[in-house]
């Protein structure tokens, strides 16, 4: 293993291009659990009414399935980004994460990738707290850990803690990227005893073995 080796993720759970790099991330939180740090940036936290986004959303999507593969179903085209009144926010999907990563921070990848799956695969609207509540809940109790559902959904709807937490997070993601002058997610940085980069994002895209390979680990 390479020494001093840590992944620094920045992301959004609505950035259907984080999606895209959804296969290197469970990779990369499988072999390296304890060496991922996951970093939102808040950039679709700001509720806007879906349809506003939705035929952006579906050329983007196409592009991604072309790419390598990851899956867009009608039930998410139709059901969620379609659905009359529908708002597209990422801050129940935000404050879930930074909450269970209270619990155990391995806890969060596992909960981006059910989210993900969720919404685009699915067809469960991410936007909403009590279907957030639910699959965190779920996540939690596949790890052993148990939630009480209703708790939680309040916890990442009211609580000012969490809420001040959050923000926290999301600005030292945005610091971040202030200062390596990124633009755009998903961006995966890398530091190891070569120093800190910024990864290819089409490395990035073409799954965790690439991922691997280019830090120069067996895959």
């Amino acid at each position: 293993m390479t020494q001093h080796l840590q992944f620094t993720y920045l992301f959004d759970p609505l950035c259907g291009w984080c999606y895209a790099s959804a296969p290197a991330l469970k990779r990369i939180a499988e072999a390296h659990t304890d060496r991922l740090r996951l970093l939102p940036t808040g950039l679709f936290v700001d509720p806007r009414p879906v349809a506003a986004i939705a035929d952006h959303a579906r050329r983007n999507d196409g592009r991604i399935q072309e790419l390598n593969g990851q899956r867009f179903t009608e039930a998410y085209h139709q059901g969620v980004m379609r659905a009359p009144g529908g708002i597209f926010s990422s801050k129940s999907l935000t404050r879930a994460l930074v909450a269970l990563g209270r619990i155990d921070a391995s806890l969060e990848p596992r909960f981006l990738h059910a989210a993900q799956e969720g919404r685009y695969v699915e067809g469960q609207d991410t936007s909403r707290a009590g279907v957030v509540a639910e699959i965190a809940v779920g996540v939690a109790r596949n790890a052993g850990v148990e939630i009480q559902l209703s708790a939680f959904q309040a916890e990442i709807t009211d609580d000012p803690a969490l809420e001040i937490e959050t923000d926290r997070r999301i600005g030292e993601g945005r610091a971040l990227m202030s200062t390596l002058g990124i633009q755009g997610i998903p961006q995966l940085i890398v530091t190891d005893n070569r120093g800190t980069r910024v990864l290819d994002s089409q490395t990035l895209y073409a799954g965790g073995d690439a991922v691997l390979a280019a830090i120069g680990e067996p895959a």
